[in-house]
């Protein structure tokens, strides 16, 4: 197939350019190269790809998916604690904005997209494991971007006939994870005998998703995935940080030095996800040891570092 990747630069859309390179797809990749974190980061993870620096608020969409079988859509401002403030104004636009130009696009040129979402848009959920169908409560004003982007997506399906999926990514980490996401900083101070901020008392919990193991569910939402669906794309391992500090520790073979800190706003306290929908319609299911994902990602992290 011939596929456009948003946000092609990104962690989790540098991983997907690349396996679909690999498995024989024409990859034509975006990326606005936005400053949320070091751009230089993001051109490190571009390095060998087909990516074309452009952002989607004032690219030509329309020539972008002509010809094109599928568009994935992982473009847009992360972040739970950056988004309360002044810069909430870039999540609307670089979300929610950048989103409808795309949508408005697929449904004109009648091409499939699967589209980024988060467990953020669950808040502090309402059950353990959560399913797809339980009601979202987002307690960030980006969960709150991520839920608009669900229902933009729904709202042109009934009326532009967009064929739209949704991906509901829960808490991915791995090589080229962001620098804001708690793995990569601690195993950064790890390497580095420097100090890791702890947000919380350590008994906050995560459904930790293995990037490998996110690009597979992604690539089969848009494969299998029912129009108009969303799936939960979430690990099959729930730790607390407490639990993945003492792993990282053992792993590496050194101790942290943890600086603790208050809750962050916008952080729940929990997230565990119901992968029984993407089982049963996308046969996939999360395979990746937390264990094993760590060490893989400690290998990135101590390799980059003796590389500054």
């Amino acid at each position: 197939m011939k596929v456009v990747v948003t946000g092609a630069a990104g962690f989790i859309g540098s991983h997907l350019s690349a396996a679909l390179g690999e498995a024989g797809h024409e990859v034509a990749g975006i990326d606005s190269f936005t400053d949320y974190y070091d751009p230089v980061r993001k051109r490190e993870n571009a390095d060998g790809l087909p990516i074309v620096e452009q952002d989607l608020l004032d690219a030509d969409l329309d020539a972008m998916l002509d010809g094109v079988d599928g568009v994935y859509h992982l473009a847009g401002q992360p972040g739970v604690r950056a988004s309360f403030g002044p810069d909430f104004e870039h999540y609307v636009r670089r979300n929610v904005h950048a989103s409808a130009r795309l949508f408005e696009a697929a449904a004109r040129r009648r091409v499939r997209v699967v589209y980024a979402s988060s467990s953020s848009v669950y808040g502090d959920a309402e059950s353990y494991p959560t399913p797809e169908d339980a009601t979202p409560r987002p307690i960030s004003p980006y969960g709150v971007t991520k839920l608009c982007v669900e229902h933009l997506a729904y709202a042109h399906a009934r009326t532009t006939g967009l064929d739209a999926v949704g991906a509901r990514y829960f808490t991915v980490y791995g090589p080229r994870q962001r620098p804001d996401m708690a793995f990569t900083p601690m195993l950064e101070a790890l390497a580095t005998g420097a100090a890791f901020r702890l947000y919380g008392d350590g008994s906050q919990s995560r459904s930790f998703t293995y990037v490998a193991d996110a690009v597979a569910g992604t690539i089969a939402a848009l494969e299998r995935g029912t129009t108009g669906a969303v799936y939960n794309i979430g690990g099959g391992e729930e730790a607390t940080m407490s639990e993945a500090i003492a792993l990282a520790e053992e792993i590496a073979g050194r101790p942290l030095e943890v600086e603790r800190h208050s809750d962050a706003a916008g952080d729940v306290k929990r997230t565990r996800a119901d992968v029984t929908r993407a089982a049963h319609e996308l046969d996939w299911r999360p395979t990746t040891p937390l264990a094993d994902g760590l060490r893989a990602q400690w290998a990135w992290v101590a390799g980059r570092v003796a590389a500054l």
